[in-house]
């Protein structure tokens, strides 16, 4: 553990507090702890005259089966192209031509699930991609747009 001295040395000199170090010394951040989150792992190494800092986290922590994903997948994919009907009172304003557009009773069709991505399960909060049409006064064609909604959200319509 550094000393008060040494904690002096490294803000006014680096090179004189790797000196004073062995080659690898785990101990938290000097100077501005504001700045600097400390990292239980957190090792300071000696690298070209500067201090060096590696912090290791677990990046992923995997804890579905390959067996349950591939059952979500199949059974996301029988309902890829089935019509939907929203069944709660749902704003939306990313719809140019249709500013504040309430989509509650309007119907769709499911266009995608994105809850499973290159094989691995995400945190999707809306996972079911619906493709919508309407009719909006001075436009020749349907405007279509997507939106991003919960199962729980919409029925199926037969």
């Amino acid at each position: 553990m550094p000393t008060p001295a040494t904690a002096a040395a490294a803000a006014l000199s680096p090179s004189l507090f790797l000196q004073s170090l062995p080659s690898a010394a785990t101990i938290a951040p000097l100077s501005r702890p504001s700045l600097f989150r400390p990292c239980p792992t957190a090792t300071i190494l000696p690298f070209r005259a500067r201090l060096r800092v590696t912090c290791q986290t677990v990046l992923s922590a995997d804890v579905s089966s390959s067996a349950e994903i591939e059952e979500e997948e199949q059974l996301a994919a029988a309902k890829i192209g089935k019509r939907v009907r929203v069944i709660v009172p749902l704003k939306v304003y990313h719809v140019q031509k249709a500013p504040g557009l309430d989509l509650n009773g309007l119907e769709g069709v499911i266009k995608q699930y994105v809850g499973v991505w290159k094989g691995k399960r995400i945190s999707a909060n809306l996972p079911f991609k619906i493709e919508f049409q309407i009719e909006v006064e001075g436009q020749p064609r349907p405007v279509k747009f997507i939106s991003h909604l919960k199962e729980d959200e919409f029925e199926y319509v037969d």
